[in-house]
């Protein structure tokens, strides 16, 4: 094959890394964004925090001297001077600002937290208070490493014996539930179970004897828990020879009952979402202001810049002069970040001003176009704008994303949310007789009397989507 040289003229997209660090930071949330920030004050020595100056009632306004090159992130600038002092030493210049005792002992409440006790070692912590022989202690770790977040052995006799069988000489498997029986006297009660009955039996039987009808929820526990869970209240009756009432004075009480009791330990830190705008009503319209909290305001080290028009071509110099270029794109990101996270969160507000007003059963149907040809922006910049970003309403924090669902067609030709379906449902659920719950056919009967026509498979898709049980499961005896 013959080589060749040949000229060709084209056109390509390239993205240029002012543009590359604008998408980046658009697409961060919250956190990470703070975390972007301070790694780009530690490493670009041009960026520093505006400190917010607090000036007294009686001080006059200063105002900026001319001929003054400051670049910050609000478009403020400051004042500094061009030549500093070479024969002071730093004591001159700045007072002595030693901490005191009482900043020094003045922590972070998140810091002063303990770290939270997960359940195998809350158990583990009970274990070590008792008197018993390393033999019976090593089957009672075996248990324990057993307990689901729930509180059951999520492990049968025979494995946790057969595990411990080689380790163990002469080990019998009626050591092992002799073991069992102690760790299940453990707190909180019922735990180390093997299923439901044996919960609810454990805890039952730690009951006074002085309680109540204790002997019939027992006998209901043992024998006919399927019964109670299929809410067959006369089969019920007719086997335990109770009374409706006795009957009922039984489940209240076994309901008293934790059937996780493993869940009491919390074992999570909470995480705290901190919105990214505030929407409050003002005058009778709704406002959107960003959240001060989520960035520091940046500026340009005025200092370091006015070193830079003073020195030569040196290295040194080139590198300052590169750091400032970089400052100057991070700022101008920052800055254009919030101005769309703002421009979108004013958009989205306008358009649903009912769910602002009246709840999520207003929510109006929306998708990231109707954004995206509003604001002259491309969809997938509207979905980078609308992850992982919240904003605080007078119905609680939610994400934009929360905004944006799809639709259902109404009777007067017209569309509602799903998310507004949703809410009819949860509404609907919250409000029906326990005795006669209302079936996923009747809730799609009344949503077609108001107009929204909704088949029964979509209330089923929606009803099990927010972890609602069936009608059959809803169903209560009392």
């Amino acid at each position: 094959m013959k080589q060749s040289l040949q000229l060709r003229i084209g056109q390509s997209l390239t993205m240029t890394p002012q543009l590359q660090q604008a998408i980046k930071l658009l697409q961060l949330s919250t956190l990470d964004l703070q975390q972007e920030i301070q790694q780009a004050l530690e490493s670009n020595m041009m960026l520093e925090v505006e400190e917010d100056v607090v000036t007294a009632p009686n001080d006059t306004e200063q105002k900026p001297a001319e001929g003054q090159d400051e670049v910050t992130s609000e478009g403020s600038q400051t004042d500094m001077p061009d030549e500093l002092p070479v024969d002071s030493t730093w004591d001159d210049v700045y007072e002595n600002t030693q901490p005191t005792l009482a900043a020094q002992e003045t922590n972070d409440f998140e810091a002063q937290r303990s770290k939270p006790v997960s359940l195998h070692e809350y158990l583990l912590e009970q274990l070590d208070l008792l008197s018993i022989s390393e033999r019976d202690n090593a089957i009672a770790i075996a248990i324990i490493d057993s307990v689901n977040m729930d509180g059951y052995i999520s492990e049968s006799i025979e494995n946790i014996f057969q595990g411990l069988h080689e380790q163990l000489e002469g080990l019998e498997q009626d050591e092992v539930e002799g073991v069992l029986h102690r760790v299940q006297n453990f707190d909180p009660v019922g735990i180390a179970a093997k299923d439901l009955g044996d919960c609810l039996m454990i805890q039952l039987k730690q009951l006074a004897d002085t309680v109540p009808y204790k002997a019939e929820a027992i006998e209901l526990v043992r024998r006919h828990l399927d019964l109670l869970g299929a809410h067959e209240q006369a089969k019920l009756m007719r086997k335990l020879g109770l009374s409706e009432y006795q009957l009922s004075e039984v489940i209240v009480l076994i309901r008293t009952l934790d059937p996780k009791p493993g869940s009491k330990i919390q074992t999570d830190n909470s995480e705290y979402i901190v919105p990214d705008v505030f929407v409050s009503k003002r005058k009778g319209e709704w406002y959107v202001g960003l959240n001060p909290d989520i960035s520091p305001k940046l500026r340009v080290n005025s200092v370091y810049s006015k070193m830079i028009k003073r020195a030569d071509n040196s290295k040194e110099n080139t590198s300052m002069k590169e750091h400032l270029q970089e400052a100057k794109w991070f700022i101008k990101s920052l800055h254009s970040r919030n101005d769309t996270l703002l421009r979108v969160a004013r958009s989205i507000v306008e358009k649903q001003t009912g769910f602002l007003d009246n709840g999520a059963i207003a929510m109006k149907p929306m998708v990231l176009r109707n954004i995206a040809e509003e604001l002259e922006l491309h969809e997938s910049t509207i979905s980078r704008v609308t992850t992982q970003k919240y904003m605080h309403t007078p119905n609680g924090i939610v994400e934009f994303k929360y905004f944006f669902s799809s639709h259902v067609s109404t009777e007067g030709g017209g569309e509602c949310s799903a998310t507004a379906i949703r809410a009819f449902i949860k509404e609907m659920v919250e409000n029906e007789n326990l005795a006669k719950p209302l079936s996923d056919s009747k809730m799609s009967d009344i949503l077609k009397e108001k107009g929204i026509n909704v088949a029964r498979r979509t209330v089923a898709k929606y009803r099990e989507a927010m972890s609602i049980p069936s009608s059959s499961q809803r169903k209560r005896l009392l």
